[in-house]
């Protein structure tokens, strides 16, 4: 399969995510090489982020959490690419290097077409309400957790709990509509 060729940058956490990002695509690929980012990548990333604008991609853990906080504080218009914990896991160990090719490109394809529907403008929309989750099983049942894992998987905001999904779904513009659809794909 063919490489997807980004314009933006991509932050990832270390060289092993490197390694499997650029097997997934064509790309300026910055590590941030952990939680102790240095000046010296600060300096890069803020370069690439005026010049070509970045897609953060960390790893579906928490320091991973932390560290797309951290880039997003600094970065706020960064795109948002997430792999789901499932496909990151060999054994005990979780990153994004753990990753297939395939499952990289969708990640940031998945997460290019959300931004690129944001930055449009949309119209008005019917975003999702706590009532909505419950109503969809997406919160307050015994499964809600497994339910939500799915359909953030399906969606490509990465997992979150029942409040945090409402500000993704928002946050990425995707509507009510949206969400049913992808409920009903998954269940």
């Amino acid at each position: 399969m063919e490489k997807l060729k980004l314009s933006r940058a991509v932050i990832v956490e270390g060289r092993d995510d490197v390694r499997a990002v650029s097997e997934a695509c064509d790309a300026l690929i910055i590590p941030t090489h952990g939680y102790g980012i240095s000046a010296e990548t600060w300096k890069i990333a803020e370069k690439a982020y005026k010049e070509k604008g970045l897609i953060i991609l960390t790893d579906p853990d928490h320091a991973g959490a932390e560290i797309r906080k951290r880039m997003t504080e600094k970065f706020p218009d960064s795109v948002q690419a997430y792999i789901d914990r499932g496909d990151a896991t060999d054994g005990s160990d979780i990153g994004v290097e753990n990753a297939s090719p395939e499952t990289i490109r969708e990640a940031l394809e998945k997460a290019l077409a959300l931004a690129g529907r944001k930055e449009e403008g949309a119209e008005e929309k019917t975003y999702a309400t706590m009532k909505d989750l419950s109503l969809l099983g997406l919160a307050g049942e015994p499964d809600s957790s497994e339910k939500r894992a799915l359909v953030c998987r399906e969606l490509g905001i990465g997992y979150a709990n029942a409040s945090a999904m409402i500000k993704k779904l928002k946050g990425f513009g995707i509507d009510l509509d949206e969400l049913k659809k992808a409920v009903e794909k998954c269940t």
